[in-house]
């Protein structure tokens, strides 16, 4: 029986196959790379199947029933994750030595209905559709539908917002002008720092009570809502001390049946360390991945449908561990490997939960965007790179797995043979590791406002965003179709799409004299629907720190408890709203086809251009190989093109950067697009730039699919000419063929590509090492490429798990075949 198959109980009654009755005893190390506990624990967690769990939503909604009213929202919140810690099934399996599940079994994910209320049909799509498939009994929807749906109808936090939403801001929203993340699931991207390694529950919980005790009801007009969320975080430490607690009683319990005697002994070990993380600071490398562990699954548990939860520099945190027992001969580095793989294992058993509504029929990506941040700099400012480093990297290119996700980060002060590994490991193929810019991003949090050593310690919590671990909520508030807004204001503000009105009249195009004018209009455009975003964004921040505290995630980010405020409600030291801005090369490329054809050349008429777009391109292919051909195209170290790139970038700076949010802070750039640019391309017409209606636009700073047609150096140059320091993020992706890279002479020129395009100020690169023709069989016989791995835009993805349309817009891009 696989474990999809097991059924979801109503009690926290132990799954079948979870005693270790089928445990294999384990032999010694095999050479190098996995050995065999880790093989097994892969093959596992690789060959099962996802499925949804309905058990989290039914404890919940019995809790809401018979509760709700009678307590704050906070402490609502927090006595309900207790619960959940309290009842949930709790599964310990076979070869296992970190422990503890989001579902009752691997691979199994459970929904959030207080957040986003999955319907029947909802179920019934993704247990069918052919892509990220999850498995759900038939029984279990019918329970759902008795039990969950009725309660939470008009209740989720979905509703809240699509109730009260301004009609232009829905209009836009369903013309694919922007998209909202905080419709779907709860806010965040969240990082953490190296306090957990310090703290233990017990020590949070001491330190919550003496904020209670300072608490001045006389002069503090804010003192009653602090003791409600102080006690509320109170109660969340509590909860996972519960939770690890009921997996050492398992664990005791599994170990008193095991024959095996080193395994009873790995068990009796389990029980050890569970009770002792959460609720003291970890002693041992053991402890502290276990530690962290128990707070990811805290934090995925207590609120978090579907978002980056990562335990930020993980290499830098868990080194001191590793020297420490290196040094008194207590660990192995192959037993520390040992631990750091089955983590690995264990983030890979956490398919992200999807989605309800039209984007639950589309296919988007089992991915939970948890990111390793390895190597950078530590808060000093010193190389971060340790054994540990390597070690991770080694597990990556062993583990060949689609989670965790993971980023390597070089600063100058960074060796080259860290450099060099991490380039070797990236020709791989895989699509990790992603490479990030400390120098640049650390400048970017100063320019936010952080102290240096709290930017140092920062970096990349899920994709490209950026910030300061541990003491920042960071929320990404959805994307910005800047193609679409270009699309509307050359049609006066309507949507040629949907023929509906989805911005503000902005002037007919074609009265326009001078290209200043048509940009003038462009920019009016975008600063109405960046305002109208920002408006609705406030609102839904608001509404998800009334309504939705996350008690247990406020415990462990800086200064909540201090300031006895939410981690969605201002707690947090820094508080940052960021905009996703897509489509830069698109809306680049086009606005140079206006400027120089139409009104610097007069190559042809802006209305025969509007007419060829409106008909995308039907009859006019001479029209449209001139304009790809004779138009300087961003990416190609082309000045005049550049210059349009450079302007667009301000000026999208100008529109986002500062705008106040509801924290007294501000809302940043970002420049990330995750798939959102297939999407958009979908709900986007034909584009001045050749490109056809429906295809994909442009993935974050990246080039046009093919434009870039000089290299890869002339691309840096031009992304060069950016300031990446005013973002909160830029993304690149680049992908080579593979014979590129098939010396270690090649990889040191990757390395040099990657200096010199971060010494011109680059934020990011990320690479795919595949073939056009590689792609093209994988989908022609997709069996054969099972574990083709590719980057898409700040994650990797299985290729054949992807739609038709990423997997197009994998193989669209340029395909470079000189370094």
């Amino acid at each position: 029986m696989s474990f999809a198959e097991i059924k979801t109980k109503r009690k926290p009654e132990r799954p079948a196959g979870a005693e270790g009755n089928f445990y294999t005893p384990q032999k010694t190390k095999i050479g190098p790379g996995m050995n065999e506990r880790i093989q097994r624990l892969r093959k596992l967690s690789v060959e099962t199947p996802e499925s949804l769990s309905i058990e989290r939503a039914l404890i919940s909604t019995k809790f809401y029933k018979e509760n709700y009213g009678k307590y704050s929202e906070p402490v609502m919140r927090a006595l309900n994750f207790l619960e959940i810690c309290k009842q949930k099934t709790i599964y310990i399996g076979n070869d296992e030595l970190i422990v503890a599940e989001r579902g009752p079994v691997p691979k199994s994910v459970p929904t959030f209905p207080e957040l986003t209320c999955h319907s029947v049909e909802d179920f019934h799509v993704l247990n069918t559709r052919d892509q990220q498939r999850y498995i759900i009994p038939q029984e279990d929807i019918d329970t759902y539908e008795r039990e969950v749906i009725p309660y939470w109808t008009g209740r989720t936090m979905r509703e809240r917002i699509f109730g009260h939403v301004p009609h232009e801001w829905k209009r836009a929203y369903e013309a694919g002008v922007f998209t909202e993340f905080m419709e779907q699931r709860a806010p965040g991207h969240t990082a953490l720092d190296g306090k957990i390694y310090q703290k233990g529950m017990l020590d949070y919980k001491k330190e919550i009570n003496d904020h209670i005790a300072r608490l001045d009801f006389l002069n503090d007009t804010e003192a009653t809502s602090k003791l409600e969320q102080l006690k509320a975080m109170d109660i969340s430490c509590d909860a996972v001390i519960v939770f690890a607690e009921r997996h050492a009683d398992l664990a005791d319990e599994m170990a008193s049946k095991e024959n095996d005697t080193k395994r009873a002994a790995e068990l009796k070990q389990i029980a050890e360390v569970c009770r002792w993380v959460p609720a003291n600071a970890p002693r041992n490398m053991w402890e502290a991945i276990q530690m962290y562990w128990f707070v990811h699954l805290g934090t995925i548990t207590e609120l978090n449908g579907w978002d980056a939860m990562n335990p930020g520099h993980f290499d830098q945190h868990l080194t001191p561990f590793f020297e420490k027992e290196l040094a008194a001969g207590t660990i192995t580095r192959e037993e520390a490997k040992e631990l750091i793989s089955c983590f690995w294992i264990k983030v890979n058993n956490h398919p992200a939960p999807p989605k309800v509504g039209i984007t639950a029929r589309e296919s988007g990506t089992f991915n939970d965007f948890t990111n390793i941040n390895i190597g950078g700099i530590k808060p000093d400012g010193s190389d971060g790179v340790s054994e540990v480093s390597y070690m991770m990297l080694e597990v990556i290119e062993e583990l060949h797995v689609l989670q965790p996700g993971n980023s390597v980060h070089i600063a100058k002060v960074t060796p080259d043979d860290f450099l060099q590994a991490s380039g070797k490991l990236i020709r791989q193929g895989h699509g990790y590791p992603s490479v990030f810019n400390p120098d640049v991003y650390v400048q970017e949090l100063v320019n936010q406002g952080k102290t240096l050593q709290d930017a140092r310690e920062g970096g990349c919590s899920g994709c490209i965003e950026v910030g300061a671990f541990g003491k920042e909520a960071y929320l990404l508030t959805g994307y910005l179709n800047v193609p679409k807004v270009l699309e509307i204001t050359l049609n006066n503000g309507i949507d040629p799409v949907t023929g509906k009105v989805a911005g503000i009249e902005t002037g007919d195009p074609r009265n326009f004299n001078s290209y200043e004018e048509l940009y003038e209009a462009f920019l009016k455009q975008l600063n109405f629907v960046v305002d109208q975003k920002i408006r609705v964004s406030n609102y839904i921040d608001q509404m998800f720190a009334k309504y939705a505290p996350a008690p247990f995630l406020s415990v462990v980010i800086e200064d909540c408890i201090s300031k006895g405020k939410d981690y969605y409600n201002g707690g947090p030291r820094y508080n940052t709203n960021y905009i996703q801005c897509t489509g830069l090369g698109t809306v680049t490329d086009s606005l140079s086809v206006l400027k120089k054809h139409v009104f610097e050349e007069g190559t042809f008429s802006i209305d025969v251009l509007l007419t060829a777009v409106s008909k995308n391109f039907e009859g006019e292919e001479i029209l449209r190989q001139r304009i790809l051909n004779r138009t300087p195209f961003f990416g190609n170290d082309d000045e005049y093109a550049d210059s349009i790139a450079l302007q667009v970038y301000d000026d999208l700076l100008a529109a986002i950067e500062g705008k106040p949010n509801t924290k007294g802070e501000a809302f940043h750039l970002n420049m990330l697009s995750t798939t959102c640019h297939v999407y958009f391309g979908l709900v986007l017409g034909a584009t001045p730039n050749g490109r056809f209606s429906g295809k994909s636009i442009s993935d974050g700073t990246s080039p046009s699919h093919g434009c870039d047609t000089h290299g890869p150096t002339n691309v840096i140059r031009s992304l060069g000419k950016l300031d990446h320091t005013k973002s909160g993020g830029t993304l690149l992706n680049l992908r080579f063929v593979p014979s590129l890279l098939k010396r270690d002479k090649d990889v040191e020129k990757l390395g040099h590509l990657i200096r010199s395009y971060f010494s011109l100020g680059g934020h990011h690169v990320q690479f795919n090492i595949v073939d056009t023709a590689t792609l093209l069989a994988a989908q022609a016989c997709p069996e054969d490429y099972k574990d083709l791995l590719v980057r898409m835009a700040g994650y990797s993805d299985y290729f054949n798990d992807m739609n038709a349309d990423l997997q197009q817009e994998v193989i669209d891009r340029t395909q470079n075949e000189v370094l």
